[in-house]
């Protein structure tokens, strides 16, 4: 049986893993971290097309089981005036609708499915250099130990070891101009009707935010900054954000003032678009490949996407799924790295009509029953 070595046990890998194993082929997963790694403090909305790709893995269950639904988007300008109200996702079933859960929330449940279905995920599996022959691939890990297959999925994200060696010429992230912030909080009582998020049109930063069925209001604030934070700045606290919320008679002032410790802060990165995808026998995928600043709030999304179309890459055209993958994937992902850092910089995406047949077929392309073809 073939052997895939997932590198990276995040929500890219584990996503990999399991759509790889159900592809008939054996896989094991290499995690840096020695725990579970997670990200504590920031949260995320699943898409219709997150939540129908992980439909494809037969997690989509369990993820919707730790998350909430999210069925209606609000749009407030910094007036308070709300200037739109648009359904989200596809009702047609209910594990089509946006969900929001926080990003170690996934982690967790795709961990666990790993796990459950009895696929190898070892800890403490530092990447340090990986070799290639007419065979396959050997990775060397920080410990000295090796691992041998004949594919290797890099999906150690934004500062993919995997990426440096796949491709040594490609920049490293960029700063896309933003400070993220994201916080929780019990305390605040903003209007917002249950499965809704409102999106504020801030005079001075992007704001969302939605309430969960217990009470607790998870919101997000982007404000525009010359700068990455510096070290000393990397400690969130409220009092640089509060003063460009205070002048809009929006709800978000009175949220975050109501936050207290449950708050991070960090900065919008992407990657330049065009950097090779792979080699013979390695691949990346997410946030290694493609990572785009959060704007369109597709990041784990894309990944999950990913992750069926590589599988079903494998699976369908064995003598061709790396460059199938590459060509089926580059135009979709590297168009949302556009449009991410087209918003983050406050300028209009527009009607862009350089659709391919990838977005248009994007169903089907994700139907584990398709086929892909070279």
């Amino acid at each position: 049986m073939t052997r895939v070595l997932v590198v990276g046990g995040g929500i890219a890998g584990t996503a990999v893993a399991l759509a790889v194993a159900k592809a008939g082929f054996d896989v094991s997963v290499y995690e840096a971290h020695p725990d579970s790694g997670a990200d504590i403090g920031a949260f995320l909305t699943l898409a219709d097309n997150g939540m129908r790709a992980l439909a494809q893995i037969d997690a989509a269950e369990a993820v919707a089981g730790r998350g909430f639904p999210l069925t209606a988007m609000s749009v407030l300008d910094h007036t308070g005036a709300e200037i739109a109200s648009v359904p989200l996702g596809g009702h047609d079933h209910p594990l089509t609708n946006y969900r929001c859960l926080r990003r170690a929330e996934l982690g967790d449940v795709l961990r666990s499915e790993v796990q459950r279905r009895s696929i190898p995920i070892r800890h403490g599996a530092r990447l340090a250099s990986l070799t290639e022959d007419g065979h396959g691939v050997t990775l060397r890990f920080t410990d000295g130990s090796t691992a041998t297959g004949a594919i290797a999925v890099g999906a150690d994200g934004l500062n993919s070891t995997t990426r440096r060696l796949v491709d040594p010429a490609a920049a490293g992230p960029r700063y896309a101009g933003q400070h993220v912030w994201y916080g929780y909080t019990t305390a605040a009582r903003p209007p917002t009707a249950p499965e809704r998020i409102t999106m504020i049109r801030g005079s001075a930063s992007a704001f969302g935010y939605c309430v969960s069925p217990a009470g607790e209001t998870f919101w997000f604030a982007r404000t525009s900054a010359p700068e990455p934070l510096s070290a000393e700045e990397i400690g969130a606290s409220t009092d640089r954000l509060l003063p460009l919320l205070q002048p809009d008679a929006t709800p978000a002032h009175d949220i975050v003032a109501a936050t207290g410790d449950q708050l991070m802060v960090t900065d919008a990165s992407d990657l330049t678009p065009g950097i090779r995808w792979h080699t013979a026998a390695t691949v990346l995928v997410g946030d290694a490949a493609h990572a785009a600043s959060p704007a369109t709030g597709q990041g784990a999304s894309m990944a999950l996407e990913d992750a069926v179309v590589l599988a079903k890459a494998l699976r369908d055209v064995p003598g061709d799924a790396l460059r199938s993958y590459d060509r089926l994937r580059r135009p979709r992902v590297e168009r949302n790295i556009m449009a991410s850092a087209a918003a983050t910089a406050g300028r209009p995406t527009g009607n862009d009509r350089r659709r391919s047949h990838v977005d248009d077929e994007l169903p089907g392309l994700l139907d584990w029953r398709t086929q892909i073809t070279a």
